[in-house]
């Protein structure tokens, strides 16, 4: 694949790019800091028929164990870089800069209004696709404008106004790459905004399973409902299925105990989909994405 150069590998265990820690390899991995190599990629995989996906840090999302047929995008370097500007009230962020990095240079420049984002372990691309939020407060809030790379291979910039967002959900256009997107932020104490993170990162852990891999939140709360209550009110709490489990401490959490493979985090996101079904007649629905199966 010579239009990615150097920036291409063959053959890669996403099992090293996900947060489940589990899937088989995809067929080419391009990870690229170059908005140029982005677009050439996305031309080349669409005049092709090649499939292709984004992929963050690797959260929200359960590969198969067969692993990826096609392409597997990263986006790093110039397209993973964080700026913040006090004096303006803005951070800029590209769509590959994870959260935690987002929110060192929060801290560090005293700029808040993005401490929701603490322990979510995405990107900003991947906060602005799945509208990404926690404690009243989402990314469509925060939102001042983004960068795309459509789905016609152009680059648009769009306001914030001009998508739509809910629960977990915004209307970006089909197909589309998030290269930057900017945040409205405003000046604060370093002091404060770093206490702020700490807090929410310390709730974290008091609440969900971090000691193990895992992909966040398996399912969508329903309307009026919470699914961590509906999975643990079917029973299903330390169900396992392999290395796979249903978190004690967290019943919308799965995790890898140790050797899991895709396949018994499926089974179990099956189940328990059934099982709250047969119960209550709420169907669950995912917000891990899935990816060759």
């Amino acid at each position: 694949m010579e239009i990615a150069g150097p920036d291409v590998r063959f053959d890669r265990p996403m099992r090293l790019y996900t947060t489940f820690r589990v899937g088989g390899n995809a067929d080419a991995m391009v990870r690229t800091g170059s908005l140029e190599v982005l677009r050439r990629t996305h031309a080349y995989a669409r005049a092709e028929s090649i499939p292709w996906v984004v992929v963050g840090k690797g959260s929200n999302l359960l590969v198969s164990d067969r692993g990826v047929r096609g392409v597997v995008i990263r986006l790093r370097g110039a397209l993973a870089e964080v700026s913040g500007n006090g004096v303006e009230e803005k951070l800029s962020a590209g769509g590959g800069a994870t959260n935690r990095r987002i929110l060192d240079r929060c801290a560090r420049e005293g700029l808040g209004g993005l401490e929701f984002l603490a322990g979510i372990p995405g990107t900003a691309g991947g906060a602005v696709a799945t509208n990404a939020g926690a404690r009243g407060r989402d990314t469509g809030k925060a939102l001042r404008r983004v960068e795309l790379l459509t789905g016609a291979g152009e680059v648009a910039v769009l306001p914030a106004g001009a998508l739509r967002f809910s629960y977990r959900w915004s209307s970006l256009p089909e197909g589309s790459v998030v290269t930057r997107a900017d945040f409205r932020v405003w000046r604060d104490a370093p002091g404060a905004v770093r206490e702020r993170i700490d807090r929410n990162l310390e709730k974290r852990r008091d609440t969900q399973p971090l000691r193990f891999p895992s992909a966040g939140s398996v399912f969508r709360n329903p309307p009026g409902g919470e699914a961590w209550r509906l999975v643990a009110e079917a029973g299903l709490r330390g169900k396992r299925i392999g290395g796979a489990e249903i978190s004690r401490l967290h019943a919308n959490f799965i995790v890898n105990r140790g050797g899991a493979t895709a396949e018994d985090i499926l089974s179990l996101m099956n189940l328990a989909r059934e099982a709250v079904l047969r119960r209550t007649g709420i169907e669950l629905e995912p917000e891990i994405r899935t990816v060759g199966f």
